[in-house]
């Protein structure tokens, strides 16, 4: 059976605000490379990455099954959500932030009722994820 790597999880809103600034800068730092493949990678197309920064972060290794899997969930509830959320989905963070969080639901690190707590927590806070984002790049792009 594998192991879960749910103990380096966060456990409050705000901590998870904080963990998916770090992830997003982590995607972030891949827009460049789009050139190489012919890509122009923008900040609207960074939720693509993360079933395997999902992955990278709980320190899971990336099997082609879960990788499906937390792929196939990913697309398939911002799909199911970004016509009901239409106002909310032009923010990339919080498509982001959402992506990242429906791959921990389909890995079972994440309850739905979790999930939800937290988008709404985001939501309301998109200010502050912005500025957390920001902060990252900047610390990092010196």
């Amino acid at each position: 059976m594998k192991k879960k790597h749910t103990s380096d999880m966060p456990h409050t809103p705000t901590a998870w605000l904080s963990e998916i600034a770090e992830a997003y800068y982590d995607a972030y730092e891949a827009m460049p490379f789009g050139a190489f493949v012919g890509q122009n990678i923008t900040e609207k197309d960074l939720f693509h990455m993360t079933p395997h920064i999902c992955l990278k972060f709980r320190r899971i290794k990336r099997t082609k099954a879960d990788v499906d899997k937390t792929t196939e969930a990913m697309l398939s509830s911002y799909v199911a959500t970004k016509d009901r959320s239409k106002d909310i989905f032009i923010n990339p963070h919080i498509v982001f932030a959402f992506a990242y969080l429906a791959c921990h639901f389909a890995l079972g690190l994440l309850i739905e009722n979790k999930v939800s707590e937290i988008m709404e927590y985001l939501e309301g806070h998109q200010r502050e994820l912005k500025e957390a984002i920001e902060r990252k790049i900047k610390e990092n792009c010196i």
